[in-house]
């Protein structure tokens, strides 16, 4: 049996092609509370930002553009996460994001550990994603097509 003290942190970000309250993004906003559903009842699924769309912006203000859209997740495992992301109603999504969303320059998710328990905020998730960005996959800052390992516990010699 596999004992872990970490959860998987997933955050991503999606530009707008229009405002959350454009009809052209209806197909997309009227999807979100069923599609976040579904992410909660997931297997897998720990905890997820949910406030990232409250009055058509970020309750928690990450990027001076209101048409980047940021979403924060955590996960039990990367194969927990990537189930969701890339089958199913999500996954369906995902490939007709071209319809609500442009194209990003660069990195558009990042993932890393976190202790079990951990909420991380979306300053937090924007430095990440920024940091692989700058300087590739490491255990601060990876893909989740190619996970860094789980940290090992600390000992609790000391």
């Amino acid at each position: 049996m596999v004992v872990t003290t970490h959860h998987l942190a997933l955050f991503n970000i999606a530009h707008g092609k229009y405002p959350l309250d454009d009809a052209r993004m209806a197909g997309f906003t009227s999807a979100l509370d069923r599609v976040n559903a579904l992410a909660d009842r997931s297997a897998g699924f720990v905890w997820r930002y949910v406030n990232a769309y409250a009055d058509g912006a970020s309750a928690e203000p990450v990027y001076a553009d209101p048409l980047i859209l940021p979403n924060l997740s955590v996960w039990e495992s990367p194969e927990a996460a990537m189930a969701y992301v890339y089958r199913g109603v999500h996954g369906g999504f995902l490939q007709a994001r071209e319809r609500w969303f442009r194209e990003i320059d660069g990195p558009s998710a990042v993932a890393w550990w976190v202790p079990m328990g951990e909420q991380p905020s979306l300053a937090e998730s924007r430095r990440r994603l920024e940091l692989l960005a700058a300087q590739g996959p490491s255990a601060e800052a990876f893909s989740l097509r190619e996970p860094c390992p789980v940290p090992a516990p600390e000992s609790e010699s000391a």
